[in-house]
């Protein structure tokens, strides 16, 4: 059989298919390299947001105790608040305070 000439040869065929096969391989590594370095970021913002979320519910926790802590105190200086528009009072009846001066030391005692 005689070999017919200037034609593609088979080394010819087989190199041009694994250049094309490299290229093909390469192109998909890269993509998944992508994809991998998109995720990692889409991860560490979701972890800052967690981090977030977070910082502001220790914040709210911090507030909450010191509401507490405020309305727990106030009962003790609730009854020396009483005791002292009682004590107002007894002086306007008394005629010792006019309404004027009884309401400017009201809205004092009561921070208003």
């Amino acid at each position: 059989m005689m070999r017919r000439r200037g034609g593609r040869g088979i080394v010819s065929t087989m190199a041009t298919t694994a250049v094309v096969a490299g290229t093909a391989n390469a192109v998909t590594h890269r993509q998944a390299q992508r994809y991998s370095n998109q995720a990692g970021a889409q991860q560490q913002a979701a972890a800052a947001a967690n981090q977030q979320q977070l910082d502001d519910m220790q914040a709210q926790m911090a507030t909450m105790q010191a509401q507490q802590a405020t309305a727990a105190a106030a009962p003790a200086g609730g009854a020396d608040v009483m005791a002292q528009l009682q004590q107002l009072a007894q002086m306007k009846e008394q005629g010792l305070l006019s309404d004027e001066q009884f309401e400017a030391a009201k809205s004092k005692l009561l921070g208003v």
